[in-house]
């Protein structure tokens, strides 16, 4: 860490007109001291002008700060756009950034009049460095959540097609509830790794994918409907029985590249009949729109179809089966990591969840 502060301490001195600089403020040993004592006080001035005051407590030992600044300026591809994130001078992030080089004695950074890049050592340092700020922004915001009230950052995932219908019109409400939450939701049909992509919950619709170290949650159920549009129907003899579907188009969620089977179960008895159509698709919303543009016959969950088949424009067929893909699940659940057990901005979006699909019908 000396190593650290004297790189910036011979910066801080060259930017103000002089050859080296005392470092008796900065806690380094005497020794380190050789300018007169008069500098001293022009180079304090200096940074705490060229930096904001909110980082200057213990700066020059900050190596977390480094870090943070180096972060910025790969995810913004420059120190400009970096340094007006931050809200510090442009001159401070490229400072900062030549005395972490200089400290850890290698290029981190491709410097261009365009952009910047990272170099091969730059891109292994990036990573380590985003899990150390990630973990201490973690750290912090534990802390923040033990009290009375749900607080800090909450970053959820769910999947696409769900999470506009079910949760988008109702996170106003929540964030209102919750004041000193800041939401970040992300919509997308992927499973994805909550520990890599720093997800706090996971909405998941069916097999939620469990891994040894998620903790799962079951907060309701939904049923999937088989539908199509009057005009596909009319146009094509409706299906009477489940194995009829073999000679229609149909529209299955595209879950592999495996051939897909719906199962379809009625007084315990169930039948497996293989899906086959020209259009598949890892989007609901692909194939909702493809159903109601008379393109096949699809299964879809309820809360997608419902308002559309109350409407007229789609159809529900087999009204007294459950159908599902390939032994599919019907439970929706929230995952978390074990270290978000005890979270109170975890527990109150959960429990809100819970509350917004208590009017989903349980299989």
């Amino acid at each position: 860490m000396a190593n650290f502060a004297r790189v910036l301490i011979r910066q801080a001195a060259a930017a103000v007109g002089t050859a080296t600089i005392a470092t008796k403020a900065l806690h380094l040993p005497e020794t380190d001291s050789l300018l007169p004592q008069s500098s001293i006080d022009k180079v304090s001035c200096y940074m705490m002008i060229s930096l904001q005051p909110r980082f200057m407590e213990d700066f020059i030992m900050d190596k977390l700060l480094a870090l943070r600044w180096f972060v910025e300026t790969v995810d913004t591809k420059g120190f400009s756009a970096a340094a007006r994130s931050l809200g510090v001078a442009t001159s401070s992030v490229t400072r900062l950034m030549d005395a972490l080089e200089q400290e850890l004695g290698t290029t981190l950074l491709n410097r261009s009049t365009r952009q910047v890049t990272v170099t091969e050592a730059g891109s292994l340092y990036y990573i380590k460095a985003r899990q150390i700020l990630d973990e201490v922004k973690a750290a912090d915001a534990q802390i923040h959540d033990q009290g009375e009230e749900p607080a800090g950052p909450l970053r959820v995932t769910a999947p696409a097609a769900f999470g506009r219908a079910y949760l988008a019109p109702y996170l106003a409400a929540f964030l209102a509830r919750y004041p000193k939450v800041d939401l970040e939701l992300e919509l997308t049909d992927t499973l994805v790794d909550l520990f890599a992509d720093r997800i706090d919950v996971a909405i998941r619709l069916g097999s939620p994918g469990i891994q040894d170290e998620l903790i799962c949650r079951s907060i309701g159920h939904f049923q999937r409907f088989v539908v199509a549009s009057p005009a596909y129907l009319a146009r094509n003899k409706s299906p009477e029985q489940p194995e009829d579907l073999a000679r229609h188009d149909c529209l299955p969620f595209n879950f592999s590249n495996a051939p897909q089977a719906w199962l379809f179960t009625r007084d315990g008895e169930t039948s497996r009949v293989i899906i086959k159509g020209r259009l598949r698709s890892n989007d609901a919303e692909v194939l909702h729109k493809a159903a109601l543009a008379d393109g096949g016959i699809t299964l879809l969950a309820d809360w997608l179809v419902q308002a559309d088949i109350e409407s007229g424009r789609l159809i529900r067929l087999f009204p007294h089966h459950e159908v599902n893909p390939n032994q599919a699940s019907t439970a929706i659940s929230a995952l978390y990591l074990p270290n978000r057990r005890g979270s109170r901005r975890v527990n109150a979006f959960i429990e809100f969840c819970e509350t917004r699909l208590a009017g989903l019908r349980p299989c």
